[in-house]
């Protein structure tokens, strides 16, 4: 006779501790096996050493020790198609149900949706929760219930609608470890085995302090000033904390702009979901008959932060050697590929998805898009960022500069690769040309 048990998905949710689909799995006398898969489809479109595979990975070994101080369970690590492996699961247990935390993101849609089916098809169950937003969907609409695609009226509809009795609340799950299924054998699928191996680059430890959150607004535009970001990205971005957590502390600290770079989170969140086909095409349909130059050798120098101007090489610089880029500074080296380069958003979009710790599919389409000007609340398309005007008002100093370009006095430091008034006006006439015949 086949075991008896639940399964417990993780996926963008890594902790034991306030996990709204795991608390209400747990909430029975059947064992709940917790499971996590290293889904193949996306693996295989990463680098070998991708920091992000280390850091996943890893956190799982830490949750696995946590969950062994206390029971006598661990979570089963697979690799694969999501769908083979539940149908393994199916043919080795019997399975009295599946639960698991929303996902948003396009191709996390169709998989889900394919693991139910299959689900419904042998009489399984599924049940998911709401898990990695305050609010999702259309949860926060307009009154003709249409989506909001400008981020002030979505922001105060979101505080109107927040109630921290309701949507802060805290699920707790140790009181009911004891329904895990007890295990010695759980299957531990190596990074060696999915043919990874460790990255050199680290996922900094994030701060929270009440410091941090109450400088954040005087501190957050200074690239130099590490101290004045919290570094959560990538925590959120895979659920190592609960935004619920996150968001309380911005409460208690009454700090209304970090509180907003929350809601922007879950503004692209919903735009994504609203608007699926932004992952490949101009939310703004006339963008996309601009004739993008797409010079590969540019594209290369971008990349590489070789393009003469020091607060771009600056930070795409970082960004190769980290994984990560202050935000200000996003904002300016997808400018300048956009619209002093005349490059697809696309391309931009697609090395930030390869190189960023906290990439966020959502955000990073929304904010390339608002860069281009195509975007939902994006910039007009006649707003280009001067980049050396922007380093008197964001790095003064050279504090910034100087950490990524050792090389900045020297003869051997690029000369500027395009005049940037030069730019400025090919960039205006494509734009204006492009949109003047829609």
């Amino acid at each position: 006779m086949k075991e008896k048990v639940r399964l417990f998905w993780f996926r963008r949710d890594l902790r034991w501790e306030d996990n709204v689909a795991l608390y209400h799995t747990l909430n029975d006398q059947v064992p709940v096996l917790p499971l996590f898969i290293f889904d193949q489809q996306i693996l295989n479109e990463l680098p070998k050493d991708d920091a992000r595979v280390s850091f996943i990975y890893e956190t799982l070994q830490a949750m696995r020790e946590e969950i062994k101080q206390t029971t006598s369970s661990d979570i089963a690590l697979y690799y694969g198609n999501p769908i083979d492996i539940f149908s393994r699961l199916l043919q080795e247990f019997e399975v009295e149900a599946l639960y698991f935390n929303h996902d948003y993101e396009p191709y996390a849609l169709r998989r889900d949706q394919e693991v139910v089916a299959l689900m419904e098809k042998n009489g399984v169950i599924s049940r998911s929760f709401k898990d990695q937003v305050i609010f999702e969907k259309n949860e926060v609409v307009k009154k003709d219930g249409g989506a909001y695609v400008v981020y002030t009226p979505y922001k105060n509809r979101w505080l109107e609608l927040l109630n921290p009795s309701l949507h802060l609340l805290e699920y707790k799950t140790t009181p009911l470890f004891s329904n895990l299924r007890p295990t010695n054998d759980a299957p531990h699928v190596t990074l060696k085995e999915m043919g990874f191996t460790p990255s050199p680059i680290r996922v900094p430890a994030y701060r929270l302090t009440r410091e941090l959150i109450q400088d954040y607004e005087a501190k957050r535009n200074f690239p130099a000033q590490s101290e004045g970001t919290s570094q959560l990205g990538p925590y959120l971005r895979f659920g190592q904390v609960s935004v619920r957590k996150i968001v309380e502390r911005a409460r208690m600290e009454n700090n209304i702009t970090f509180l907003q770079e929350l809601i922007w989170r879950e503004f692209f969140m919903q735009i994504l979901w609203h608007f699926p086909h932004t992952v490949t095409q101009s939310f703004k349909p006339a963008y996309d008959r601009i004739p993008w130059r797409n010079n590969k050798e540019e594209f290369e120098l971008w990349k590489s932060g070789n393009t003469g101007f020091p607060l771009i090489d600056a930070g795409m610089r970082q960004l190769n050697a980290t994984g990560y880029m202050h935000n200000r500074v996003r904002m300016l080296v997808s400018s300048f590929l956009c619209k002093h380069l005349l490059i697809d958003w696309r391309w931009g979009e697609a090395y930030f998805a390869e190189k960023l710790l906290d990439y966020e599919q959502a955000s990073n389409i929304g904010n390339w898009q608002w860069s281009a000007g195509s975007g939902v609340d994006a910039a007009p398309y006649f707003r280009i960022f001067n980049p050396t005007t922007q380093i008197q008002k964001f790095d003064k100093a050279l504090e910034y500069i100087s950490t990524w370009i050792p090389e900045l006095q020297e003869l051997t430091y690029s000369s500027p690769m395009v005049d940037h008034k030069a730019a400025r006006e090919r960039c205006l006439s494509v734009y204006k040309t492009a949109l003047d015949n829609t």
